[in-house]
């Protein structure tokens, strides 16, 4: 032990790298980084996440250590270097990896298996059949496939080894082959086993930061896994009602039903005790909480991190699917994120032991649920039930939740004796009531609107349900309008413009005086963005959708302006289910049929009982048991496995792929960091891209590459101008 003490403490000195410089982990597109420098870094972060875990250090480190070597293999290492395999032929370096398992403890070969086998690929029904077990029931040579030219690649595999401190020993093929045989018989006797594995989920989180962060690693290491000082949020004002209740309760869960600007986030992070996950329905909405905490906490050792809410989709094969969770950096203080990411766990998506590990005895903060989608409440539903399983303390906070979802998430979470419930009363609610309803029964109603509010120097929101209109509207205020400030936000933004709108439209826009202005958005805007306009015209959208979006109304709350209304416009719904998408007709017409019109006011009081005829009861959804992790408070998932082929994006319909425009390609090919190729990519609807014959990158998340007169930063990406005669490659042929 005392060796291995000492080998961790020096994991960092670079004579380790003497001499495997030309044995790769990576080849020329992530950076030709060497084997022994990337288990040296996948080592240093395991260990720490095992000491947060309370697993054994020892293990952690034997384990990263393992989990790349086979990538000393001679095939391996001519594949890094463009050297193609025979067609049919494979080579998994994770199997390669379990031949040198006798140079560890026998004691620990068991725990070692589980980080190794399936880091990759399910042990068995992998999407391609690549699996341990899928390929020795496919070819009886399996192990002589990975151990082509064994003794040729293995001194340089128990070199590294030995580099990093492990006391080796010469290995024989045999001696290999035993190795390989025994770690086939762990997976045969899980085979038919239910759960998710905890040391795979350590193995994973490291894996994935010690990639992203590269020589950065060593920097983050004291950062992680550290609880956040939350005392900022202790801060009391009159003019926020929350912020006057004690949060000083026993029970370990929290549901909060408030009003926009009544204090929710503060009151639900001050309910947290340890590391937070706070999770927001939209991109725009975390973006603005993580800008938002960061603030509030600049100054202490929280390590706040944003988990984008795209996801990793890459194609295998035609119209199939296999979504990575983008889990890059476990650890973190605060995580803010998307329901849409925990969910992940609930279809046992690649990289759900990671995000499962990450959340263990976490709080966790589900900050408005949105009930427009059956599909998601019930997945909100199953993602509740995981979390109560990871020892997670749940906070719930809305101001639009129906009494049917409020009843399931309370029973779910044990009962009144669990749960500390808040909700504030009549005459606190009434301080709340800010917006005037007017009712149009088209969009043609809108602009005499439009004109007189510009005439009035007002700061206008337009929002529309899909970005096509959003954009058709924008390029008309702009021929309307040319001299006012105009914007339009939506999601088809490259990441970073999106990033630049959303602070542009939070700044500047803003704090706009004595100048009209017009912001076209989607739904986007509804959810945290800290933005507050004179006036709003929307087009129909569900109740609890709507009350967001009115949120951005006179949202400042003040002593000049409690008792201030302001209006906001509603056009009637389309009636028809292609342009009522996202949402569905019936819900549509139900939330306009209920609103006052005729310039009367919203008030909260009566918000409640107007969700609850929108709502009157919660329509679960059945969600396909054949593709879940997760049901009736057990794991379902086999041992070892993920579902590759995402019942996840099935069931919420989220076909979004990457993209870049042809400029980007070479920056994006040519960067080894994930986070500078993330800011390039644009999300598209996968039908918009899978038959137009873009080409697809082979590196980083392989986004479609699209013509760059399809996107401009003004409009956002153009669909319809996806195709081949728009590109410049096409033009020279």
């Amino acid at each position: 032990m005392d060796g291995w003490k000492l080998t961790g403490m020096h994991l960092w000195e670079e004579e380790v790298m003497a001499g495997f410089d030309d044995v790769w982990a990576k080849g020329e597109d992530g950076g030709c980084q060497s084997l022994v420098s990337h288990l040296r870094e996948v080592a240093s972060v395991a260990v720490v996440v095992a000491r947060h875990l309370g697993l054994s250090p020892e293990s952690a480190w034997q384990g990263a250590i393992l989990h790349d070597i086979g990538k000393a293999s001679t095939v391996f290492q001519g594949i890094l270097r463009g050297h193609s395999l025979a067609p049919g032929s494979f080579f998994r370096h994770e199997i390669a990896s379990l031949f040198f398992l006798s140079e560890f403890p026998k004691e620990n070969w068991d725990v070692l298996i589980e980080m190794v086998v399936a880091h990759h690929k399910s042990i068995k029904r992998d999407i391609r059949s690549l699996g341990i077990m899928d390929l020795e029931d496919s070819n009886p040579d399996n192990f002589a496939v990975h151990a082509k030219g064994f003794d040729q690649w293995k001194d340089a595999a128990l070199g590294i080894l030995a580099s990093l401190g492990v006391d080796v020993h010469d290995i024989s093929l045999d001696e290999a082959k035993r190795n390989y045989e025994y770690a086939l018989d762990y997976c045969h006797g899980k085979k038919r086993m239910c759960g998710w594995s905890l040391w795979k989920g350590l193995l994973m989180a490291s894996d994935y930061m010690a990639s992203a962060l590269g020589n950065r690693v060593k920097d983050r290491l004291s950062k992680l896994f550290v609880c956040p000082d939350l005392s900022f949020y202790e801060r009391k004002s009159d003019l926020y009602p929350l912020s006057l209740i004690d949060a000083c309760d026993s029970r370990p869960h929290t549901l909060v039903s408030a009003p926009t600007g009544a204090g929710k986030t503060d009151f639900l992070l001050r309910r947290c005790r340890g590391r937070v996950f706070y999770t927001l329905p939209f991109q725009a909405s975390i973006n603005a909480m993580y800008d938002r905490i960061s603030s509030d906490l600049k100054g202490t050792d929280a390590q706040i991190y944003l988990l984008h809410a795209a996801s990793n989709i890459k194609m295998a094969g035609r119209d199939r699917f296999e979504e990575r969770i983008l889990q890059r950096h476990a650890g973190a203080s605060v995580k803010i994120l998307t329901p849409h990411q925990i969910a992940s766990m609930v279809y046992g998506v690649k990289g759900y032991e990671a995000m499962a590990m990450d959340l263990k005895g976490c709080d966790v903060i589900l900050d408005e649920i949105h009930t427009y989608s059956n599909q998601m409440q019930s997945i909100v539903l199953r993602i509740i039930e995981i979390l109560l399983s990871l020892d997670c303390r749940i906070h719930v906070g809305t101001a639009t939740m129906p009494t049917a979802l409020y009843g399931k998430v309370l029973d779910l979470l044990g009962g009144p004796e669990n749960v500390y419930e808040v909700r504030l009363s009549d005459g606190v609610l009434g301080t709340f009531n800010r917006h005037v309803v007017h009712k149009m029964d088209s969009f043609d109603d809108v602009w005499p609107v439009v004109e007189k509010a510009v005439g009035e120097n007002q700061k206008i929101l337009i929002v529309l349900n899909q970005v096509e209109r959003a954009q058709h509207c924008f390029l008309r205020i702009k021929d309307l309008y040319p001299e006012v400030k105009s914007m339009l936000i939506h999601s088809r933004f490259k990441r970073k413009d999106r990033q630049d709108l959303e602070r542009e439209l939070t700044s500047s826009f803003n704090t706009l005086r004595d100048k009209p202005c017009v912001v076209v958005a989607t739904q986007v805007v509804e959810v945290s963005l800290d933005i507050s306009f004179d006036l709003m015209i929307t087009e129909s959208a569900p109740l609890d959708a709507l009350i967001q979006r009115f949120g951005r109304v006179n949202r400042k709350r003040n002593a000049q302006t409690i008792g201030k209304l302001k209006p906001v416009y509603v056009v009637a719904p389309f009636g028809n289910k292609t342009d009522s998408l996202p949402y569905t007709p019936e819900i549509l017409e139900k939330t306009y049929a209920c609103l006052p019109g005729d310039g009367h006011v919203l008030e909260e009081k009566t918000l409640q009982g107007l969700l609850d005829y929108v709502y009157p009861e919660i329509p679960l959804a059945s969600i396909d048991c054949s593709g879940v992790a997760f049901m009736n408070g057990n794991w379902i998932i086999q041992w070892l496995c993920h579902n590759a082929r995402s019942a996840l994006l099935e069931a919420l319909d989220i076909n979004s792929v990457s993209c870049i425009v042809e400029d980007d390609v070479l920056a994006y090919e040519l960067s080894g960091e994930s986070e500078n190729r993330v800011e390039l990519e644009i999300p598209v609807n996968a039908k918009a891209v899978l038959y137009s014959g873009m080409r697809q990158l082979q590196c980083g998340s392989r986004p479609y590459v699209i013509p760059n007169g399809a996107y401009s930063m003004e409009l956002g990406l153009e669909s319809k101008k996806i195709r081949n005669e728009f590109l410049k490659s096409f033009e020279l042929l």
